[in-house]
């Protein structure tokens, strides 16, 4: 029987992919650049490999951060500072913030049944700014950002870090979450139950395979009552 749920944030709960595309093409403007597709597109793609990088240990999150408009910059010959587009980009992000389809109304379904807790690799500041801005917090039971936590997913510390204070019995736990690499990896590490939420329809990997998997947010109260 499950009692405990950990949600990621981004793509999961949060329309992140909307909000970025306000925040970079705001950001973009800014500072004299002209926001097309190609670019925004491009700059998402960049953003994904250095998220990716810090999953994997290679880079800290502040390399995540500005190294990511450093190469942008660097492919589109501009000489803007890219330290000064990250703090634009930060604070944009941190006031644009929606619900996925189906994601609020999930929230009030499991609330009461199980323990909720958000889990989210973003940066501090956005993620209390749009958590303040949602409301999701009257939700949850509590909130783990890995800036605070003090490791990322899919590190097993995060994970046992989380624990630590909630206590609980991880097989009766499960993280739910869109990233393989992240929240899947991760749980599958940690020793939890793990459910990909992949509306997209994404390829899974033989070797980060999920317990459950579900293409709608609206799968997934029936889907706990059943494990």
């Amino acid at each position: 029987m499950i009692k405990t749920v950990f949600l990621d944030l981004d793509d999961t709960l949060f329309d992140f992919k909307a909000s970025e595309h306000v925040a970079i093409c705001d950001t973009l403007r800014q500072f004299n650049i002209e926001p097309t597709e190609n670019t925004v597109k491009r700059y998402s793609e960049i953003n994904i490999s250095c998220w990716q990088k810090m999953e994997r240990g290679e880079w800290s999150r502040d390399e995540v951060l500005y190294k990511r408009f450093e190469m942008l910059l660097l492919e589109l010959s501009v000489g803007a500072n890219s330290h000064l587009m990250q703090s634009y980009y930060e604070k944009r992000l941190a006031e644009e913030v929606c619900y996925l389809d189906g994601a609020e109304e999930l929230l009030e379904a499991l609330q009461g049944k199980y323990r909720l807790y958000a889990t989210s690799n973003g940066t501090a500041a956005v993620q209390d700014r749009r958590i303040e801005l949602s409301g999701i917090g009257k939700y949850l039971d509590g909130i783990y950002i890995s800036e605070r936590v003090g490791y990322h997913k899919p590190a097993r510390e995060f994970f046992d870090r989380i624990f630590e204070e909630i206590g609980g019995e991880r097989y009766e736990t499960v993280i739910v979450g869109d990233s393989l690499t992240s929240d899947i990896r991760g749980g599958i590490d940690a020793g939890i139950k793990t459910c990909l939420y992949n509306p997209r329809g994404i390829t899974i990997s033989a070797d980060t395979l999920p317990d459950y998997e579900i293409k709608s947010l609206g799968e997934l109260p029936k889907l706990l009552e059943g494990i």
